[in-house]
């Protein structure tokens, strides 16, 4: 099954099942482990234009935390009226493997099937955002099944969303299997470190080789640089748009679960990812996500 999920997403690249709309805005967070990337989006959140679309590639799911949203005990209801627990992406490559969503979608080719089944059991929505997590993957195997999904997602229903999100797993893994192949903007959170200096480099080279296409390339330092590092940022020829301040209350309301969109407006962390954003040139909406 999963040569026919690999099949399903060759077939979807080369010739779309449906004529869909373009999607909206693709904004992708990169960067290595621990530098703040989950962070960036979740607070990005609260400012971008909606109708938003939230894609978390991370296995660890520390968007979904950052949101409040839980994803073990979430029910959703489908568009026949079923209550079920929401799936991750894994979760649903692991029922197509097993083929028991596919029995409930009785005949058809997977490239008909997958994106509904992405749309009727993946999606969480609140009033602002859309929620669409990879997850970890309990069954054997690698990811890849799970990336051949997630090559749906931004085709089938991308259209709907004024912006979409990605928030990426740690180092160059993503870049290199083209999980997001185009992207209009890809920011790359720091930390002040030699290592970091050397992933803006390896970033550039990846995307480069594979065939990953961007507008914009940012940098974005965490709130551990200093005057000194981030000089040395705004030296280094690609275009630094600043730092997200420190505020004690994100690692908070992260160690007891409580979600960042609850941090008020006058929050550091929160004026200094909006000041990002608006020198990449977003337009700011005035209304934070709830």
């Amino acid at each position: 099954m999963e040569d026919k999920i690999a099949g399903a997403a060759k077939l979807e690249r080369l010739a779309p099942s449906a004529a869909p709309e373009k999607p909206g805005n693709i904004i992708v967070a990169t960067g290595r482990g621990g530098t703040g990337k989950s962070t960036f989006v979740a607070l990005a959140s609260r400012y971008l234009t909606p109708p938003l679309l939230l894609l978390d590639i991370d296995p660890d799911q520390s968007l979904a935390d950052m949101l409040g949203v839980d994803l073990e005990t979430t029910r959703i209801k489908t568009d026949i009226g079923r209550e079920v627990k929401i799936k991750t992406v894994s979760d649903l490559t692991r029922d197509i493997v097993d083929e028991d969503a596919f029995m409930e979608l009785g005949g058809g080719i997977p490239a008909v099937k997958i994106p509904l089944l992405l749309e009727w059991y993946t999606r969480y929505s609140s009033e602002k955002f859309t929620l669409i997590s990879l997850g970890p993957r309990w069954t054997a195997g690698d990811y890849r099944a799970a990336n051949y999904l997630f090559e749906f997602v931004i085709p089938s229903i991308g259209g709907d969303y004024a912006n979409i999100i990605v928030d990426s797993p740690a180092g160059l893994e993503h870049l290199n299997r083209k999980v997001i192949p185009d992207m209009d903007d890809l920011f790359l959170v720091l930390d002040p470190s030699m290592k970091s200096m050397k992933h803006v480099a390896r970033v550039r080279k990846i995307t480069g080789e594979v065939g990953i296409s961007y507008k914009h390339f940012y940098l974005v330092g965490n709130y551990e640089f200093d005057d000194e590092a981030e000089a040395s940022l705004k030296r280094s020829g690609e275009t630094y748009l600043g730092k997200m301040d420190y505020d004690a209350r994100v690692k908070d309301y992260n160690l007891k679960g409580v979600s960042l969109l609850n941090l008020p407006d006058s929050s550091p962390a929160c004026l200094s990812v909006r000041r990002i954003l608006a020198e990449a040139g977003y337009k700011i909406s005035l209304t934070s996500t709830a």
